[in-house]
């Protein structure tokens, strides 16, 4: 019997030591990247902040989620651009939408460039859905600005709407 074995990744929480190594992926992944106060000023206000190590203990990524009431908001997620499209994308997801169920979190947001097509499917693969604009939100060049689409994604199953019925109701 030959089994495939599923990549080990290990997730730890994000250090101010951890900045330069975050900030070298942040600066590939991105034409306009998070600056070191941005990422510190997210630890210091207690956010989710997580590294993905793969199973050659590589920093693979790292996300940013900041909690809300009954709900998540994924402020950032990276992964290296050499390591892209090994699923570790979706192992961030995972464990992220498995914390928002043990947090009792609803909902898990997010805002996307609306020109960075390999995010947006990637998303919706996953399962969120496009439900809003945010005009002129995130930076782009010289003087331009560039709008931010809206996903959200359901992370708790909502019992099924309707009468509460119990098994003994079809007894009669």
């Amino acid at each position: 019997m030959n089994a495939v074995l599923k990549p080990q990744r290990r997730f730890q929480a994000m250090l101010p030591s951890d900045l330069s190594a975050v900030l070298t992926i942040e600066r590939a992944a991105y034409e306009f990247p998070w600056s070191r106060g941005n990422f510190l000023d997210s630890l210091h206000a207690g956010y989710l902040a997580l590294l993905m190590y793969d199973e050659h203990q590589t920093l693979a990524g790292y996300f940013v989620a900041m909690a809300g009431v009954e709900e998540m908001h994924l402020l950032n997620l990276s992964v290296a651009p050499d390591l892209q499209g090994s699923g570790h994308a979706r192992a961030m997801l995972d464990f992220l939408q498995e914390h928002c169920r043990n947090h009792a979190a609803a909902m898990l947001w997010l805002e996307v460039r609306t020109g960075n097509q390999r995010a947006r499917r990637l998303y919706t693969r996953y399962g969120f859905s496009e439900i809003g604009i945010r005009r002129n939100y995130y930076p782009g060049a010289a003087t331009t600005r560039e709008d931010a689409v809206v996903m959200s994604l359901a992370t708790v199953q909502q019992p099924p709407s309707g009468p509460c019925r119990s098994v003994a109701d079809g007894l009669d």
